[in-house]
């Protein structure tokens, strides 16, 4: 089943108050849900639309059709601008969600769902929705659909205005296709990222994203959040995300870590070598509405970029295609040689070609086909001189995996001692990975065992830890081994996260306090922490350095941790005064201290006006007044500089802003730079009318705030 939810701006909502709020849901919405749909709910015009749009205009609005996951379920967010309010404010728009259970969208993907019929276009009458008991798609997405759209697209296809513009590699629709879905493949591999698609027409970027979206496996397609259209691609959580011309040329300046395709010319923003071959039969199936050949390739693939490549060599190698290098048929032995599911067709297809395959490849479809090779030492020696032809060994992995299961431990062991004897320090990466898993392989070789080690620790972060332990375990067993310090070095070049430094201090702690280039992670660990210096393992951590490591830069920058936490979690301003006054006397890096002073001032910027006052009331005179700086930048840039008209959100922080120099000066406080800037945003005959509002029912407040607008006027 699925659940739905409406939010929009209302005059009187379910709750009794007036704003934006969810005014309809589903009865029954499982905990967690409002609360995980909240974010994700804002919709901001392009900058190029129409101020005071009419009722024709509205409907040129992009439509943002979002999908990602709230608490492990799917979430489909549908969100339209409607224009003005119940007050005559212009900014409402209405959000339609629906969480679903991750079993409603088996065998779907979201993408198809853009024009489905679930969507309504404005909130519900009664505040009770219906439960979905279907997730139905539009019919506008379909494949066949989408590859004849292709088909017939020259420059248009990506959003241009002249169909019959000649085809070239800026408007193929299909080179335009391969660059996208070697970026979306790479940013779903890492992890992180985005790929911005920017249009004109909303339409385009569903069409595209949808496309992308058959383009990959199912349980992939399912990893790729995206949003048609946002006004903030930079802040947008998605790993596909839509926009317009007009939002893009104001902010592409600040996202050049971005990969952006500009749809209207079929251009990207960052250099390609070329597409991959995974990339290229994509396009060649769609080109060709060969949809058995994306099944196939579907059925295949797993995503990371050597697998991908390796599926779509191998569909071409089951299809007699001659084009296959001898490179690409290599990654198909390693494909043949990992997985233990490939489908039987297969099978069936490759045999008859093991002629004409290289070594490593017909060994493999040999095996696993189920006619073994004779398993002999003198097997065992070829693979060994196999493995050391190329430098560094970097035919090993292939070598292996074409290998029968019973000499693969000589293979090991004699590229071990043929590397030791021929003094090979640089060991290929992909040789690295496969020794360090039979690391039991390297005892006796200290020298080749620091050069896997630290290879694999530089490129494998999550093994990092492991890594170091296996370092210093190497250390100590072999006296005299060169290197372990340059190795340990190299493998901490990248800051640690909090969970590295709590697992390496845990594992190993007084190695970690006698080792300069260990000792020094945890403050390496904070400062990488951005504004999350108070989630619960970034704390766990700074107890951890107090306890082993109480002296130093680390215990320095740990107290300040601790300081922004007390801070951030303080219950009475007096209190977050307190650790606001420790954080900024902590003594910490200066740059630690900085950002987590800065980050603990915007997370109390959002605590209520009354909070704020005491908080700065009861803070010394340097702390008050670099907390009022912070909270005037964090204002919207009219509102920080006291111009008008504001909209929206804008008057609100204001407001709020001026209450809290309000609630100040019934202290008998005062913070200079914050009562200049109140004077001025104050100072406006509208400002003074919705500050007057603001304070309806606080008389001491509306009389200090004549007294505010006396000064201004004086001035």
């Amino acid at each position: 089943m699925a659940w739905q939810l409406h939010y929009t701006s209302a005059r009187r909502g379910p709750t009794g108050r007036a704003g934006f709020q969810f005014v309809a849901e589903t009865p029954g919405l499982p905990d967690g849900v409002r609360a995980g749909v909240t974010p994700y709910l804002s919709y901001r015009p392009p900058p190029d639309a129409p101020l005071s749009p009419d009722e024709a205009e509205l409907e040129e609005f992009p439509v943002s059709l979002l999908y990602d996951t709230v608490g492990g379920r799917p979430l489909l967010l549908r969100s339209r601008y409607l224009g003005r309010d119940y007050s005559g404010r212009y900014g409402n728009f209405f959000a339609h969600a629906v969480v679903a259970e991750p079993c409603e969208l088996e065998g779907l993907r979201p993408a198809e769902l853009w024009r489905a019929p679930l969507w309504t276009h404005g909130p519900a009458e009664s505040p009770a929705l219906d439960e979905l008991d279907e997730l139905t798609p539009g019919a506008a997405l379909d494949p066949e659909a989408l590859a004849a759209w292709l088909a017939a697209s020259g420059s248009d296809s990506c959003g241009g205005t002249t169909p019959h513009t000649p085809r070239n590699s800026l408007n193929d629709p299909y080179v335009t296709l391969a660059g996208l879905v070697d970026a979306v493949a790479s940013v779903l591999a890492r992890g992180h990222g985005r790929v911005v698609l920017v249009a004109r027409d909303v339409e385009v970027v569903a069409r595209w994203i949808a496309v992308v979206s058959y383009s990959l496996p199912v349980a992939a397609a399912a990893r790729l959040s995206f949003v048609t259209y946002t006004a903030d691609p930079e802040g947008a959580a998605q790993r596909l995300v839509g926009t317009t011309p007009g939002v893009w040329a104001a902010v592409r300046h600040r996202t050049s870590h971005a990969f952006a395709v500009d749809l209207g010319e079929g251009t990207s923003s960052k250099a390609s070598p070329g597409p991959s071959r995974f990339a290229r039969t994509v396009a060649a199936c769609w080109r060709g509405a060969d949809f058995a050949g994306l099944d196939a390739l579907a059925e295949l693939a797993r995503l990371d970029t050597a697998t991908l490549d390796g599926a779509a060599v191998l569909l071409a190698l089951c299809r007699g295609d001659a084009t296959v290098t001898a490179e690409e048929e290599r990654a198909a032995a390693g494909l043949v040689s990992r997985w233990d599911a490939l489908p039987d067709w297969v099978w069936r297809e490759l045999a008859p070609g093991v002629a004409s395959m290289g070594l490593e490849l017909a060994l493999a479809v040999h095996r696993r086909a189920g006619a073994a090779p004779e398993h002999t030492a003198a097997l065992a020696v070829a693979a060994t001189r196999a493995a050391l032809a190329r430098p560094g060994a970097a035919g090993l992995p292939a070598v292996h995996a074409a290998c029968p299961a019973e000499v693969r431990d000589a293979l090991l062991d004699g590229v071990v001692a043929g590397l030791a004897e021929n003094g090979h320090r640089d060991v290929d990466p992909a040789a690295c990975d496969l020794l360090y898993a039979r690391v039991e392989r390297l005892h006796g070789f200290p020298d080749v065992a620091v050069a896997v080690l630290a290879s694999v620790g530089r490129r494998r972060p999550a093994s990092r830890v492991a890594v170091t332990g296996e370092l210093l375990r190497l250390a100590e067993e072999s006296d005299g081994v060169e290197g372990v310090g340059a190795a340990l070095a190299g493998v901490w070049t990248e800051p640690p996260s909090a969970l590295e430094c709590v697992e390496l201090l845990e594992a190993h702690p007084a190695e970690t306090a006698g080792h300069p280039a260990l000792a020094e992670l945890p403050s390496r660990a904070f400062a990488r922490q951005g504004e999350t210096f108070a989630d619960a393992m970034t704390l766990r951590l700074a107890a951890r350095v107090r306890a082993v490591l109480p002296d130093g830069r680390a215990a320095r920058d740990a107290e300040a941790v601790r300081a922004h936490a007390d801070a951030v979690t303080a219950e009475q301003p007096r209190d977050a005064a307190r650790a606001l006054e420790e954080l900024a006397g902590s003594g910490a890096d200066p740059a630690l201290a900085d950002a987590a002073f800065d980050a603990a001032a915007r997370v109390l910027c959002r605590r209520p006006p009354r909070f704020r006052a005491g908080l700065l009331a009861a803070a010394s005179t340097p702390v008050r007044a670099r907390l009022g700086g912070c909270w005037t930048a964090e204002l919207p840039a009219r509102a920080r500089a006291g111009r008008a008209p504001l909209r929206g959100a804008e008057i609100g922080q204001r407001n709020d802003l001026v209450e809290v120099v309000l609630r100040l000066r019934t202290r008998g406080v005062t913070e200079p730079a914050l009562e200049t800037w109140a004077r001025a945003a104050a100072g406006r005959w509208l400002a003074a009318r919705q500050l007057d509002a603001h304070l309806s029912g606080e008389p001491r407040l509306r009389e200090a705030l004549k007294d505010l607008l006396a000064e201004a006027r004086g001035r």
